[in-house]
């Protein structure tokens, strides 16, 4: 009987790990040259597809009003709380990796391709956006 209820536990402690290694969720990101925080940023999943939108921005130096002035897109001129910075990416089958999406950079308005990794058992979000063979990665830490 103790084996049996031992074995439901680690079960369900590893069903609810496993339910964390996804980049659904709420994370603050970093910059990965100044280790600074930049945003808290919310991923959802609709239709097996990642969507992303800064839902506060963290900068000393922010501006509450700030929009993207940057963006080229219909995003130019949005405000830059709620504005969305991922588009699509998908989970590759049999990785803990979502690939094919987009990502935003508001600051200068570039679109990159991206990739989107759950590491440290889904406490930390590698983020890489890809510029044709150049790259540049950055980790997020989840706040939800």
């Amino acid at each position: 009987m103790k084996a049996l209820l031992a074995a439901i536990a680690l079960a369900a402690s590893a069903a609810s790990a496993m339910a964390q290694m996804t980049p659904v969720g709420v994370w603050r990101s970093v910059d990965d040259k100044t280790g600074e925080s930049k945003a808290e940023i919310r991923i959802a999943e609709s239709g097996g597809a990642l969507a992303g939108r800064i839902e506060k921005t963290l900068r000393k130096d922010a501006k509450p009003d700030a929009v993207c002035d940057e963006c080229t897109d219909e995003r130019k001129g949005k405000p830059i709380a709620g504005l969305e910075i991922i588009r699509g990416g998908k989970k590759a089958e049999g990785k803990d990796v979502w690939e094919g999406g987009r990502i935003l950079d508001p600051e200068n308005g570039k679109e990159y391709r991206a990739s989107f990794t759950p590491i440290d058992g889904g406490k930390k979000l590698e983020v890489r956006g890809y510029l044709g063979p150049f790259w540049r990665t950055q980790t997020w830490m989840r706040v939800q």
